[in-house]
């Protein structure tokens, strides 16, 4: 063979490896981003089972504090009524528990005052926003740090809204008030009454 065939050899068999090498590395590349694909659906998975295990240890305290103030309510009509009760057969209530959060179900003519101050900020911000909002925008314009932790206690507490009614997810992560409550909010002028809140979610990039 030829001098000139070497070469031409060469350079084929040099050609051929870079194909090959650079359909591996689209290979690797396609590979990683199906990797990246099921991380992300992992942690969405996750963040809704905290959401969820964070929703039922609420509604476990609030029935425990609701439960406790039913036991305490019997005791005391008797006492009224029959002018006492024998303390060595009295069965003692039960303390209630102390930070149980209520969040009533959405009935038409319900104002958002009713809600906890967190619950009620959240509503009203996404009624001035007027759209779909994830858990980070709603705590930067509630004037909150957009951090982890914080995010993921308000995820908790729009999931809980969303139960009770007063708001619904557009997609993974995105909450947004009903129609209902946007139309009795908007009748009843509660806008803009957070103490400021208002004025900071309009300004705020995340509102």
């Amino acid at each position: 063979m030829s001098a000139d065939g070497e070469a031409v050899v060469t350079v084929g068999s040099l050609l051929e490896e870079l194909a090959r090498r650079e359909a591996v590395a689209r290979q690797r590349i396609a590979e990683i981003r199906e990797q990246i694909a099921a991380l992300e659906s992992r942690l969405e998975d996750e963040h809704d089972r905290l959401s969820r295990l964070v929703i039922t240890r609420e509604t476990v305290e609030e029935i425990l504090g609701e439960a406790a103030e039913l036991v305490g309510e019997p005791m005391e009509t008797a006492e009224i009524a029959g002018g006492g009760i024998d303390t060595a057969g009295a069965v003692p209530a039960r303390p209630p528990v102390l930070g149980v959060v209520t969040v009533p179900p959405w009935r038409p003519g319900m104002k958002a005052a009713v809600l906890p101050r967190a619950y009620r900020d959240a509503v009203e911000i996404m009624v001035d926003a007027g759209r779909a909002m994830r858990a980070g925008q709603i705590a930067v314009a509630m004037g909150l740090p957009d951090v982890a932790a914080k995010r993921e206690g308000l995820r908790s507490k729009l999931k809980r809204l969303v139960e009770r009614g007063w708001a619904r997810e557009e997609g993974p992560g995105l909450f947004m008030v009903t129609e209902p409550v946007t139309r009795e909010m908007s009748a009843r002028g509660n806008g803009g009454s957070r103490d400021g809140i208002a004025s900071s979610s309009a300004s705020s990039p995340g509102g």
